[in-house]
């Protein structure tokens, strides 16, 4: 049986004079992009020209929406409402969706940044993503955690759903991701990172901190653009699946 991922990076996150990430140097190397909407970062000429470097390595375009904390990177919790969630997602994706239509271009999918991707597994703010996404654009695939509540709700709602996986970040019992505030949340070592996409990508499953091993459903793998050394492991991941016989292509 042939296999293949999609391999998903945050882009479009730096804004005014200040830079993050690498996109000029990783965006080659992957199938699709979340272009920062203004929020939590990027800044509408930084969308403009993400888009268009996107476009330009035929990569898909996709809505990142995040929180409106730039000082904390949209990854800090904010007390928002539903009602407040939902309107941040459809002015967000509203504006990547305009800026994309500008360049003759189409968003292929959404994926929500940082604390909201967290907060998500409310139910009702995974209801406010899901219904900004119905309202405005249902066409578009819902990338979610992989078994989060937000994958469920999504495809109870008719949206197609890309089922997100993490190859750099370790993972707990039940399934979620390691608070990055504690010491083992990330893995630094690319061969490991490497090792755990290919169990996830091949066997459907993942090791989790205490050694328990867990289904996993692989659809699309998020590098971190921002990390150190991202080059070179998005560089060592497409060397291995292209061994291996992993196609790497959109959802």
């Amino acid at each position: 049986m042939s296999l293949s991922i999609d391999l998903n990076c945050d882009m479009g996150e730096s804004f005014g004079h200040w830079k993050m990430g690498n996109d000029q140097e990783i965006m080659p190397f992957v199938s699709s992009a979340n272009i920062a909407c203004g929020f939590h970062a990027g800044d509408p000429g930084t969308m403009r020209s993400t888009v268009a470097f996107a476009l330009a390595n035929r990569v898909a375009l996709g809505a990142h929406p995040g929180l409106p904390d730039r000082e904390g990177f949209g990854r800090r919790k904010m007390a928002a409402s539903p009602t407040e969630v939902y309107d941040m997602v459809v002015y967000q994706m509203g504006a990547l969706a305009a800026v994309a239509a500008s360049q003759n271009a189409r968003l292929h999918h959404i994926k929500a940044h940082g604390a909201l991707y967290h907060m998500s597994q409310d139910e009702d703010i995974a209801q406010a993503i899901i219904a900004a996404v119905v309202d405005t654009g249902p066409s578009l695939i819902m990338y979610a955690m992989a078994g989060s509540k937000l994958a469920e709700m999504a495809q109870l709602a008719g949206l197609t759903v890309a089922s997100e996986v993490f190859a750099d970040r370790t993972y707990q019992d039940d399934g979620t991701l390691t608070s990055r505030d504690r010491a083992n949340a990330m893995i630094t070592d690319i061969d490991m990172a490497i090792d755990q996409a290919l169990q996830m990508i091949q066997d459907g499953t993942v090791t989790t901190v205490s050694g328990k091993v867990i289904p996993v459903k692989a659809d699309t793998l998020c590098l971190h653009g921002d990390q150190p050394g991202a080059l070179q492991f998005a560089q060592a991941l497409r060397a291995v699946f292209e061994d291996e016989g992993i196609a790497v292509a959109p959802v």
